[in-house]
């Protein structure tokens, strides 16, 4: 405690009751406590919730643990544990969250027995969700792993700083805690193409286990299913989940906390375009989130559950020839495997492939593979086996004519007219339906009770001639606040950034976002206004924003606008790309005003924030920043580099970005 807070010393004629009442109200707090917790016996939450002993891998010998965000790490674990079968090896995909780590020291026991880890990073080099316990273990831990075999296959994106960072610690950390790198780390890049990284890595990966265990290959290449149908035909229809994500019912009967299983309803109250004119659809929405106890803090996400267009559903049904009411569950062939469903069961086709598939990306190629074998047509078959096959010509088909044509399911059920797998396969091959990620465009201290997504509507023409629309921004786009007198809601949750304002509000901010990058900023701007009508010592506040063209996609204008009379934004710069005939863009502006720029970073501790598109914007912007540490700062191009990252490191430079 500090010595200002500690209580003053007593006169001598003040009664000692005071400190007696402080005495016997701790030791009735205590015993209040003591009665709560053995009352209902109450126990210390443990760091990992099952698989207390190592006979909770029923015995398999290939565990393969994912660290997933959005559902690919998961996609990739679940092909590795069933290719496992293919080797004449037992597999299974498992989620670390769910079981106590510590317990892979006795792996071992198992003959033959490897662990597998598909670690995907997410952010600014963080773990992902589900991996933030096992992350923390790790870091903190210092098991015993001697003995244990494993490898690890990263996922990540290279145009982020911390490419792979979580997949490199994991394979390293293992490596220091003792255990025996069988296969060299796979690097996984979501910024060339994943799946043909995944793909090569395994097809080496395999044959070295082999080689290693001194086994062979079953030979046996014929579709295995993981799951089996049963139709149900007299369900109670309070039985059948209808879109939940977890508890049955749990839309109709909310109750907190809120979060990725249990997403809260929040009716829209606002839903207003945003740009005055152009081709694109860019929008402001506001989510009530009154009375759900849900807390953010301005630079958080909001994570939004969409469902696909009845369009495409419909048509996959017509297509395959099924009626999409009946009732059904896909029941895990393995009983005793943690995951009995493949999505929440017991379920309809029509649900499945509305709430809980994806339906409109691409496929990966392991469901072309296992697809191939209902194409009746020798072509139309070979074609896909091709496309499966990590010879140049199949990776170079599967490229040209699925992922660049944006071939999704139904375009490939089209183009195939032979192509008629039963819908319940089908089902068990598509991936999850994922959440969403919206920066917040709110501050909480502002709007409490309500939550603000800016965001553009995806609409486009593919090769094919098709138009694909993206399946979040369609479905928020028609989420009027009132549709024919009901309230439209959208199931949401917040998952926390480390993206922050500075602790203190006396340090200057540089803020660049261009487009929807604008997004967080907005929150942080109101933050600081609202800090400021608090009497508090506010440092310079400036906006570097990038639009296309003023009288078109200026986002915020008025309020921006606002603001800057205010003194709230001390300096708003806004670069229009296309007002004349060579682009401006938000790092010439930078460059334009280096002096201060460079004396807000240099001298006065400035926080540096970006937020948009990482492929390119954010790599421009951060080389706009070299080149004024190297002009004004009279340092090399080396030394430049060192100084960002160092700024980095204090968390000075912090990036929001997506590619």
């Amino acid at each position: 405690m500090a010595d200002s807070a500690q209580p003053e010393l007593m006169d001598e004629d003040e009664p000692f009751l005071s400190n007696l009442d402080i005495f016997l109200f701790s030791l009735i707090a205590g015993l209040i406590v003591y009665w709560l917790i053995f009352r209902k016996k109450v126990e210390p939450i443990p760091e990992f919730k099952k698989l207390e002993s190592v006979e909770h891998y029923n015995g398999k010998n290939i565990v393969v643990f994912y660290g997933s965000q959005t559902g690919t790490a998961e996609e990739f674990s679940n092909r590795l544990a069933k290719d496992a079968h293919r080797y004449g090896m037992k597999g299974m995909s498992a989620d670390p969250e769910e079981y106590d780590m510590s317990e892979l020291s006795r792996l071992p026991e198992i003959e033959n027995s490897l662990a597998i880890f598909c670690m995907a990073t997410y952010g600014e080099g963080d773990p992902t969700d589900n991996s933030q316990d096992f992350y923390d273990w790790l870091q903190e831990g210092d098991a015993d792993f001697t003995g244990v075999k494993y490898t690890v296959f990263a996922l990540g994106n290279k145009t982020y700083e911390h490419y792979n960072a979580m997949g490199k610690y994991v394979d390293q950390r293992l490596a220091e805690l003792g255990a025996q790198r069988i296969f060299d780390l796979g690097m996984g890049d979501d910024d060339g193409n994943l799946e043909e990284d995944f793909v090569s890595w395994r097809e080496q990966f395999w044959p070295a286990v082999c080689e290693h265990f001194g086994v062979e290959a079953t030979g046996e290449e014929s579709s295995i299913r993981q799951y089996e149908l049963k139709v149900h035909s007299d369900l109670n229809m309070n039985k059948i989940y209808t879109g939940e994500l977890g508890r049955l019912k749990s839309f109709e009967n909310q109750k907190p906390p809120f979060d990725s299983k249990n997403p809260f309803l929040a009716p829209v109250t606002v839903n207003r375009k945003l740009n005055k004119a152009g081709d694109r659809h860019l929008m402001h929405l506001e989510l009530d989130i009154t009375g759900s106890k849900i807390r953010y803090e301005s630079g958080d996400h909001v994570a939004v559950y969409p469902i696909n267009d009845s369009v495409i559903v419909n048509r996959i049904g017509e297509v395959l020839g099924v009626d999409l009411d009946t009732v059904i569950s896909l029941n895990n062939l393995d009983e005793e495997s943690n995951k009995k469903h493949p999505f929440p069961c017991p379920t309809t086709y029509r649900t499945a492939l509305t709430h809980y598939l994806d339906i409109t990306n691409p496929p990966r190629t392991n469901v072309l593979y296992e697809l191939a074998q209902y194409a009746t047509d020798p072509t139309e078959q070979e074609n896909m086996r091709k496309m499966a096959s990590s010879s140049p010509e199949g990776k170079a088909l599967y490229q040209s004519w699925v992922l660049d044509s944006c071939r999704n399911i139904l375009a490939i059920l089209e183009d195939f007219p032979s192509l008629r797998p039963p819908i319940d396969h089908l089902c068990e091959l598509l991936p999850r339906l994922q959440a969403r990620y919206y920066s917040i465009a709110s501050s909480s201290k502002v709007h409490p009770d309500s939550i603000h997504i800016c965001a553009v509507v995806v609409e486009y023409e593919t090769k094919t001639g098709r138009v694909n629309k993206g399946v979040a921004t369609n479905w928020l786009k028609s989420k009027m606040p009132t549709d024919n007198g009901h309230k439209a809601t959208v199931p949401m949750y917040i998952r926390k950034s480390q993206f922050r304002l500075p602790f203190k509000s006396s340090n200057p901010v540089i803020m660049v976002g261009p487009g929807t990058g604008i997004a967080p900023f907005m929150g942080f701007v109101q933050e600081r206004g609202w800090l400021k009508e608090q009497g508090k010592e506010v440092g310079e506040t400036v906006l570097y924003y990038g639009c296309r063209h003023k009288n078109e996609d200026f986002l915020y204008q008025e309020e921006l606008d606002e603001f800057e009379k205010t003194g709230v934004l001390t300096a708003l710069n806004v670069a229009f790309s296309r007002d004349q005939a060579d682009k401006v863009y938000v790092q010439h502006l930078l460059k334009k005003n280096k002096e201060a720029v460079w004396r807000l970073v240099h001298t006065d501790n400035a926080h540096i924030y970006i937020c948009g598109d990482a492929r390119n914007m954010a790599r421009d912007v951060q080389n706009a920043f070299y080149e004024i540490a190297e002009e004004l700062g009279g340092l090399s191009r080396a030394q430049a580099v060192d100084y960002i990252k160092k700024l980095m490191t204090k968390g000075r430079y912090s990036q929001d970005v997506w590619s």
